[in-house]
């Protein structure tokens, strides 16, 4: 039996003021799995990625038009509660970007201004599980009140990735997460992306073709604002449906 879509998107478009920059996606993200959005810079994959949990509504002269189901609810109704949307489907973004204070109270924030803990023990304990979790406490562990700008860019986005996990979202967005990082790193959150698809739903944006087939189930090509194709990441690679797709992935386009 197929799983339930934690994510259903049917036919969205998003402009910027006149310009249509996606145009009909159509997608189904399943619960527990890594989905990779690959394509050539420009194409409206970070667009469709921000969809997700509305960072775009921070862009003047914005719409969007179709629907973004999260378990079956519109995120683009009316009533819909965006911060509980931001706590549920968290975003990890482009170029490390931790609070300029200590590596404990950035992995605090969220839980503090959300008020999901009511002691300093949970919140302990709630700091230490995520920075677990992000396979960087014991990196850290006996240096909690440093501050996180003073640690390596790897260092730094897992430290972010910490402060997303301590909310307890469902899904989390990578946009291009390791772009800024040295192989090493890169490899590093690769590995952590393979653990949190144990308890999380993760869609990854990528420029690094290697990095979809590495790390995601699922890949959809996006290619001027439109979804090219949608599918498993074995299948999409090696026996692709589309013309178009095979000659993005062999270098012959893009």
């Amino acid at each position: 039996m197929e799983p339930v879509p934690i994510i259903s998107v049917r036919g969205l478009d998003f402009y910027y003021g006149l310009k249509q920059a996606l145009c009909a996606i159509n997608m189904e993200i399943l619960p527990r799995q890594v989905t990779a959005l690959i394509g050539p810079s420009g194409c409206g994959k970070s667009t469709f990625l921000r969809c997700l949990n509305r960072m775009n509504d921070t862009i003047p002269a914005t719409r969007v038009e179709g629907k973004i189901l999260l378990e079956d609810k519109d995120i683009y109704a009316a009533d819909y509660n965006v911060a509980e949307l931001r706590k549920r489907v968290g975003m990890v973004f482009q170029k490390p970007n931790p609070f300029p204070q200590s590596i404990y109270d950035n992995v605090a924030f969220g839980p503090r201004v959300l008020g999901l803990v009511h002691s300093k023990t949970q919140l302990d304990e709630v700091v230490e599980k995520s920075l677990r979790d992000a396979a960087l406490w014991d990196e850290i562990k006996d240096s909690l009140t440093s501050n996180a700008l003073g640690y390596s860019l790897g260092q730094q986005q897992r430290v972010c990735i910490a402060r997303v996990l301590a909310v307890k979202p469902e899904v989390i967005l990578f946009d291009e997460s390791t772009s800024a990082l040295d192989p090493i790193a890169t490899g590093k959150i690769e590995d952590l992306i393979a653990e949190l698809k144990k308890q999380y739903t993760i869609v990854i944006v990528t420029h690094n073709m290697q990095q979809a087939g590495r790390v995601a189930d699922f890949t959809g090509l996006f290619w001027l604002g439109e979804l090219v194709e949608f599918g498993r990441t074995e299948k999409l690679f090696t026996r692709p449906d589309k013309e178009l797709t095979e000659s993005y992935l062999t270098g012959k386009m893009g």
